[in-house]
């Protein structure tokens, strides 16, 4: 049985404004306009306000005086500049979940099977969000909140879904990568992290 999550209202904004722009409603230069959403959404600007601020540190979003919020016009080269930090992050999850993981792969395995399906069928959509989940699941089997906050703070679903749709970096096949890290995990193959963190680099866009 599948638990429900549930997201503060920021949480819900913020990923119907992250939907926007990776979908192309908001496309590169354009402006946000913070009082159109709140009245599309039905809730204050308080919150619309909080979630672009967010959207911002990310890099995402760029605000100027006068000039109102603006979608930012990312580059590949800007895209590819979160990817070795997140690499190294990786590395140290994986060493440290590598005992965990080696008795119990069972939170990586339902996303290499719906990756392999994914795939078959060429969904961008599903191998972005299974892929994220993935490497999610590896960060938490480290056990280290201060690892996760890190991760979870580089925008990574963010990334790597414009990393794909803007610049076309998409692979034939996504399922068999992860699955070859399921396989290093239980096999105690003692380079997982540098395993990891080449996965993770070769997955980077390119400038």
């Amino acid at each position: 049985m599948t638990v429900p999550v549930v997201h503060s209202l920021r949480d819900q904004i913020r990923e119907h404004i992250v939907e926007g722009i990776v979908s192309g409603r908001w496309k590169p230069g354009e402006r946000i306009v913070e009082r159109r959403i709140a009245t599309e959404l039905e809730v204050s600007q308080t919150p619309v306000r909080e979630a672009l601020r967010e959207l911002e540190s990310l890099r995402l979003i760029e605000s100027a005086p006068n000039k109102g919020v603006r979608v930012r016009n990312l580059t590949a080269a800007d895209l590819e500049e979160s990817y070795p930090v997140r690499a190294g992050l990786e590395q140290i999850a994986a060493e440290l979940a590598a005992e965990r993981l080696a008795a119990d792969c069972s939170a990586l395995e339902p996303h290499v099977t719906a990756l392999y399906e994914a795939d078959r069928h060429a969904d961008g959509t599903a191998q972005v969000r299974h892929t994220v989940a993935f490497h999610r699941e590896l960060v938490k089997a480290a056990g280290n909140g201060v690892l996760l906050h890190t991760w979870e703070g580089l925008g990574i679903e963010v990334f790597t879904a414009l990393s794909i749709r803007w610049l076309g970096t998409v692979q034939k096949s996504y399922a068999e990568e992860h699955q070859d890290l399921v396989e290093a995990f239980r096999r105690r193959d003692p380079e997982i992290g540098a395993l990891v963190k080449a996965h993770v680099l070769g997955c980077a866009p390119r400038a």
